[in-house]
């Protein structure tokens, strides 16, 4: 069957959008059963290295995006490729650095911030694109790279409860807003740095210094006319956002225990 080059554009919730989200769900739901039964171990080496290799794929990526010139052309109201400008340090990128990391010395702290922050960053990401990344052929390299990386860092961080590694409780909740604020401060602080030092003047990690034209954080913006502070009101959503998510493996522990045994 021949699909038209219109089938290939990708855009935020269209049908090649969730598509390809079902596919890679579907990689997902395949891994995780290939792995039940398999010693901890094993899942745990499974999923640091499908991270590693999403690193991998992001390093290529990145190197694809450097020499694309239609790229370039899209950014240059914002200074074009920099390569100070797309380290992994964003909320979605830097997952793929924590993430080997937590799965093989099964950090609960690191895998909580993983499991929550990765996916709902990457996703964040992939429903707000920026420049050169909306409404253009998935088959461009640089629309491969961002959506697999994006899509690749979302399953990894569900894949953490999937495959048995984590299961999060109401008390892993303080200590993950402490690290996402934690790790905030210490990226603001780079940015900083990277600004007065002149090395990259629009380093702007975490959106940490501006909006970028986001519009929800443009809300925010508009209260808290600060860098940095005016993020203070995604501390309240994500607070939310985990609750929400823990709440029914929390009901579910609870049903687990309280119900009769058999004899």
């Amino acid at each position: 069957m021949h699909l038209s080059s219109d089938f290939w554009i990708m855009r935020p919730c269209n049908s090649l959008f969730w598509l390809t989200a079902a596919a890679f769900l579907l990689l997902l739901s395949a891994a995780s059963l290939l792995l039940r039964g398999k010693s901890e171990r094993v899942r745990q080496t499974a999923l640091a290295a499908a991270s590693l290799l999403t690193l991998l794929g992001f390093v290529l990526y990145k190197h694809a995006l450097s020499v694309d010139a239609a790229y370039d052309a899209a950014t240059a109201a914002t200074g074009g490729f920099n390569w100070w400008g797309e380290l992994p340090l964003h909320l979605c990128n830097i997952n793929m650095l924590l993430l080997p990391v937590a799965a093989l010395k099964k950090s609960r702290s690191l895998m909580s911030f993983c499991f929550f922050l990765g996916p709902l960053g990457a996703t964040m990401a992939l429903l707000m694109p920026g420049s050169g990344f909306d409404g253009y052929s998935l088959l461009l390299p640089r629309m491969l790279g961002y959506y697999g990386t994006h899509f690749m860092i979302v399953i990894e961080g569900l894949a953490l409860s999937t495959l048995g590694l984590y299961r999060p409780r109401l008390r892993d909740l303080p200590r993950t807003v402490a690290t996402a604020l934690g790790v905030l401060f210490a990226v603001f602080c780079l940015n900083c740095l990277m600004r007065v030092s002149g090395l990259y003047p629009r380093a702007n990690y975490f959106y940490a210094m501006e909006t970028d034209g986001n519009f929800v954080l443009e809300l925010f913006y508009r209260r808290i006319p600060c860098p940095l502070l005016y993020l203070l009101p995604c501390v309240g959503i994500l607070v939310v956002y985990m609750l929400a998510v823990t709440l029914p493996f929390t009901l579910a522990e609870r049903r687990g225990r309280n119900a009769p045994s058999q004899v």
